[in-house]
This record gives C-alpha cells, sequence and structure tokens, in this order.
C-alpha cells in the first residue's frame, strides 16, 4: 500500500488508512469509515487507524475489522443502591459538560432486578479513546465494573428500567462528510 506524504501528519492521528485495492486514502474519520463499508460497492476495502505520524511521514498504524465499526461497546459501573448509581451517573454526565466526550455515546442510570447501574454505551471503534477520556477525567466508581460488546448484548437483553437518561456529543474539529461528497473524494490520497 503506497501512502502519500502528508503535511502536519500528526493532525492524522486518530483518523483512519483505508486501501481501497488500486490506491489508498488518509485522512478518513471512523463515520466516513462506517458509511463506506455499508455500502456494497466499498465492503471489500481494508481499514487501519493512525495511531501515532511521526514528523518524518512515518506512521504506526493498526488494522481494523470491518465489523467492529457496526459495534457498540459499553462500560457498566454497578453500585450498592441508587444512591450511589445515581452519584456515578451525575460524576459521568458532568465530566462530559466540562470535557468533550472523543464521540456520540448515551448515558443510562439503569436498575436490573434489585442491581444498579451506570451504562455508558457508545461506537466500538472509540474505545481507546472513551478509556482515556475516563482516565483523563479522573472518573471513578465504588463497585464492579464490566465492559465489552457481550456486556452491551446482555444489558439490553435484561430489559434494564432505565431510570435517566442522557445523549453525549462531541464538538469534533473534524466534519465528517456523506453522501455524495464522500463518494466523490474516495479517490483523492489525503481526504483533509
Amino acid at each position: 500500500m503506497n501512502l502519500p506524504e502528508l503535511k502536519e501528519p500528526g493532525r492524522y492521528t486518530g483518523l483512519y488508512v483505508i486501501d481501497f485495492g488500486d490506491h489508498a486514502g488518509v485522512g478518513f474519520t471512523a463515520e466516513e469509515v462506517a458509511e463506506l463499508l455499508e455500502s456494497e460497492k466499498f465492503a471489500h476495502i481494508k481499514v487501519y487507524k493512525i495511531h501515532n505520524a511521526y514528523p518524518d511521514g512515518r506512521m504506526e498504524l493498526k488494522g481494523v475489522p470491518a465489523g467492529r465499526f457496526q459495534l457498540e461497546l459499553g462500560m457498566f459501573f454497578y453500585a450498592a443502591d441508587q444512591e450511589q448509581a445515581s452519584g456515578d451517573y451525575k460524576r459521568l454526565t458532568s465530566i462530559a459538560v466540562s470535557s468533550t466526550p472523543p464521540c456520540r455515546a448515551k448515558v443510562h442510570l439503569s436498575r436490573i432486578g434489585d442491581q444498579y447501574l451506570t451504562a455508558l454505551i457508545y461506537p466500538a471503534e472509540y474505545d481507546d479513546e472513551v478509556s482515556l477520556w475516563l482516565s483523563d477525567n479522573n472518573y471513578e466508581t465504588i463497585g464492579p465494573a464490566e465492559g465489552g460488546t457481550g456486556a452491551v448484548e446482555r444489558y439490553y437483553q435484561a430489559d434494564a428500567d432505565i431510570l435517566a437518561r442522557n445523549q453525549l456529543f462531541t464538538a469534533s474539529a473534524r466534519e465528517s462528510r456523506t453522501g455524495q461528497e464522500l463518494l466523490a473524494n474516495v479517490k483523492s490520497a489525503v481526504q483533509r
């Protein structure tokens, strides 16, 4: 795969490289990759996330399975009682006010049977960024926690009683293109 020389390579960290087979493009957002993967025309593409880019043009790439863009991941923070769970929920939603999350996500304060929990559910391709966001903001809970795609499936199947909910949005500096605008630019080696 031949990649183009980039001006300011560091600004591409966190974006994606797509190998189309006959050419490659650098600088796709996760939303753009997901849209391309949904089309039959681009079902064959190979996707790599840019984990680091150096001034000399070298990049650290990590392959990302196409199916990852169709999954939701979650983190579930369990509490001893409703009061503790409510505190966890309020701290998590407060963090999103002072520190923009890396992606859209939903937060639920829920009860399953006699168990209370705070659920954070987000697109799987942002797992590293969400973990870093929580760590950077010192989000901690007292009770047990679990995470992953299986935990999300179990949560949905449990038919949780949602006591409070909040939708988190990101203020991304990288606008994603959709539809015709995205398709018109897939042949460009540098997307941004």
